[in-house]
């Protein structure tokens, strides 16, 4: 993770328009048969501003409205055009799911009393795998039309990621939803994997059955599991093995959680370590408040491609990421399966992937840390999605529902003395003499002309709202640092490092072990939209960095972003430093 210093570029993006709805009531609607008022290429945002002089606040607040997913049989569009170079994929780009007939219900969790309990994919028994190969296997089995098939069940990743439905229900017929890259992503796929493992049940008439779990953050569940590697069990074709995955990284390498498409060629063990030190910046560091950890607000009204300010969850955009990417097909022009949203459901190492995502959102709360809270804003608790349930019936279902997984009757089979292996991995503190002073002067943030692209590496310094805070008031507030409006083409991986006050000797290595090294930013390519640019914005906490870098005393703090690949177009908005109230 070495680099050196060279001198920036610039950029100018273009601003987009939205189009805004009124409506007489706040609450969301399970029918499409509401009437509303359309005002296309008005801001919504400007135009609470300009409504502001006839409504009081409390009336105002009336005007949000939380994203509401309409009929996913009736209107759902198939990307026909604009697609890049659909020759090249592997899979479909038709993914609407199959019409029949039925109407959207309202979602209630059944009565039972039997709870499902999810194991670990690297220690599942011999009845369990059996049971896992047999539901999978009868649903590669059913016709390819039926909402319940292997492939149904794939492509409903790929509409609700890549913009084959709008906001229609919400008066936004012209913006796409998606479900990453926001605060729906962590709440989204807790229902996807809900109703999958149900759906599973029923296909070999088990209430009990529950899905594996790939618990990557584990250092005995670094590598894929080894279920999922044979191409034939007992002379028969595994039903759990994919031929669109890294060929190298199949034969038990130990996953890099910081991937950036190298690897790195170092011990297991080392690598390992690097992993225990990325889940603790993941889940401790840069999730430290609501926010940080669930991604930022995204409401009716808002584009997906260019929204005022999105801001990617620390869990999504790291060790989730690096996962997708590590287990892909680099060979691929896409990277097919794992390493494209389009693809990545047809891969049932993408269901035990994100069955560990939503461990970890569990463990995250578990951790018992201020600011470790879901979100209980309106236009969250209210956003919702539709699904087949195991019934085949449309239901649909809302993020206000997802938080108590009591509710879900699911829970994990955990190892009691490694539930948190990570917890302990804190980088070192770094002593005073490994540290040099800076030789060379670096500008402040504001003389930088943004936007500016980030084909070389930028270093600036950032002034901080605060300096040398007492514990008390670290304990009310992290110190965080943004880095706004990254525009991005969303047709291909990117990535780019952030380092904090890297004062370490010229020469040395550093690694996510670091102090310094804050995390960094990366996406997982669409590649339906064709030289489709998006917006987001990346949170990494400095509480403890500060501290370890044996700078919390100083003015300003010192930022360099590193492009690691597909960096050459990409721009930034804005940097600065905020204290985020964790109360």
């Amino acid at each position: 993770m070495s680099y050196s210093i060279s001198q920036r570029a610039f950029n100018t993006p273009t601003n987009p328009t939205h189009g805004f709805r009124i409506s007489c009531s706040g609450a969301p609607h399970d029918h499409n048969d509401n009437q509303k008022l359309i005002l296309p290429n008005v801001d919504r945002r400007n135009l609470l501003v300009g409504l502001g002089s006839l409504y009081t606040a409390a009336s105002l607040t009336s005007l949000a409205a939380p994203i509401t997913t309409p009929d996913i049989t009736s209107l759902c569009n198939d990307l026909n055009s604009g697609v890049n170079n659909i020759a090249e994929s592997v899979r479909t780009r038709k993914c609407c799911p199959p019409n029949i007939g039925k109407k959207i219900k309202p979602f209630v969790f059944p009565k039972e009393k039997m709870v499902r309990m999810r194991w670990p994919a690297h220690r599942g028994t011999s009845e369990q795998v059996d049971k896992y190969r047999r539901a999978i296997q009868a649903m590669r089995d059913l016709p390819e039309d039926h909402p319940h098939s292997f492939n149904s069940q794939a492509k409903v990743h790929c509409a609700y990621c890549n913009g084959y439905y709008t906001q229609v229900a919400s008066g936004f017929p012209d913006l796409d939803i998606h479900i990453h890259n926001s605060w729906l992503f962590l709440p989204f796929h807790r229902w996807y994997l809900y109703f999958y493992e149900r759906i599973l049940g029923k296909l070999i008439n088990d209430p009990t059955f529950a899905l594996p779990c790939w618990k990557w953050d584990e250092p005995a569940g670094m590598r894929i599991p080894e279920i999922f590697i044979l191409k034939d069990v007992n002379g028969k074709p595994n039903p759990l093995y994919d031929v669109y995955r890294d060929a190298w990284h199949i034969k038990q390498v130990v996953i890099d959680l910081d991937y950036d498409h190298i690897d790195k060629g170092i011990s297991d063990e080392m690598q390992i370590t690097r992993n225990l030190c990325t889940m603790y910046r993941d889940m401790i560091r840069n999730g430290g408040d609501t926010i940080s950890f669930f991604g930022g607000n995204y409401i009716a009204g808002d584009s997906p491609v260019a929204n005022n300010d999105p801001s990617v969850g620390s869990l999504e955009a790291g060790s989730h990421t690096a996962v997708h990417r590590w287990v892909g097909d680099p060979t691929l022009p896409y990277d097919e399966d794992m390493g494209n949203f389009y693809s990545a459901g047809y891969d049932p190492v993408f269901y035990i992937h994100h069955v560990n995502v939503d461990r970890l959102w569990k463990l995250w709360k578990d951790l018992g840390i201020p600011g470790h809270k879901d979100p209980t804003n309106s236009d969250w608790l209210n956003a919702s999605y539709v699904f087949y349930d195991e019934n085949e019936e449309l239901v649909r279902v809302y993020n206000k529902d997802s938080v108590d997984l009591r509710k879900f009757n699911y829970r994990y089979i955990e190892n009691s003395e490694q539930v948190f292996p990570w917890r302990k991995s804190r980088p070192a503190k770094h002593s005073k003499s490994s540290q040099v002073a800076w030789t060379r002067e670096v500008e402040t943030v504001d003389r930088i002309r943004f936007p500016v692209r980030l084909n070389k590496i930028l270093k600036v310094r950032v002034k901080r709202p605060d300096v040398s805070r007492t514990e008390a008031e670290k304990a009310e507030a992290n110190e965080v640092l943004l880095i706004k409006r990254i525009k991005f083409d969303s047709g291909k991986f990117v990535k780019f490092d952030v380092f904090v006050n890297d004062k370490l000797k010229e020469g040395e290595v550093r690694t996510p072990c670091d102090p310094e090294y804050a995390g960094g930013f990366a996406q997982i390519p669409y590649n339906d939209m064709k030289n489709m640019f998006m917006s987001s914005s990346a949170r990494f906490g400095l509480n403890e960095l500060l501290a370890d870098t044996n700078t919390e005393g100083e003015e300003y703090a010192t930022v360099t972003l590193v492009p690691r690949t597909g960096c050459h177009d990409l721009t930034i908005g804005e940097i600065k430093i905020e204290l985020v109230s964790i109360l």
